[in-house]
């Protein structure tokens, strides 16, 4: 089978670290997925995306599952330090938490075109799904439980009687379905509408501490 044309990358330097040279195969892994989709991402591509050879990739990730893998893991860890961190700046106050963690989703190192378009294809095609839920779905129930544990703080400080867990479903699906809507859409809007809309959702939801934005 004849390999997609891809774009390539400015051939780089020879002498980057072992970390560094893994680092740079992530980060054209990304970028091919967000081209080909999951299944069409072959370590060829990846090569011919990153400007190195075969031979190099092959040495570093020995499989196309090691590559996709490791690839899923620096997307899910760089995650989980973004809204850890931004959680950890936000003190105690659940509002500020919660508005804490929905910025923290459109981070411009985190809310990237390729970024979006890598984790679609890692939800939405069967094959990447065990991969998915074996190396993601612990950090994915921790997010949801402390998400969830916010919701309920929002309860019990503001006098609201919203179920926790339904309302935390509802803010994380209206953060995925823009997310969504920025990688499918023809004319895609910029991200700041994209957390703006979620925005408009937290207003409906605690209209006493939340406004929706200009």
């Amino acid at each position: 089978m004849t390999e997609p044309t891809l774009q390539t990358d400015q051939r780089p330097p020879r002498t980057l670290s072992k970390d560094a040279r893994r680092a740079q195969l992530i980060e054209a892994t990304i970028s091919t997925m967000a081209e080909l989709g999951y299944s069409r991402t072959t370590l060829t591509a990846v090569a011919r995306r990153a400007g190195l050879s075969h031979g190099l990739v092959l040495f570093h990730f020995e499989t196309k599952e090691n590559l996709l893998s490791e690839t899923l893991d620096f997307l899910s860890e760089e995650y989980r330090a973004n809204w850890q961190a931004a959680l950890a700046e936000a003190g105690s106050s659940p509002e500020v938490q919660l508005a804490a963690l929905v910025r923290a989703d459109f981070n411009p190192a985190i809310c990237t075109r390729d970024k979006l378009a890598a984790w679609c294809a890692f939800w939405g095609e069967s094959q990447s799904r065990p991969i998915y839920q074996a190396r993601c779905g612990s950090n994915d129930d921790h997010y949801n439980r402390v998400l969830e544990g916010i919701c309920a703080r929002m309860n019990e400080a503001h006098g609201y009687a919203h179920n926790p867990a339904r309302v935390s479903r509802l803010i994380r699906i209206s953060i995925e379905g823009v997310w969504l809507d920025l990688m499918t859409m023809a004319t895609p809007y910029a991200p700041d509408e994209a957390m703006a809309t979620v925005w408009l959702g937290l207003s409906a939801l605690y209209p006493r501490q939340f406004q929706p934005m200009i």
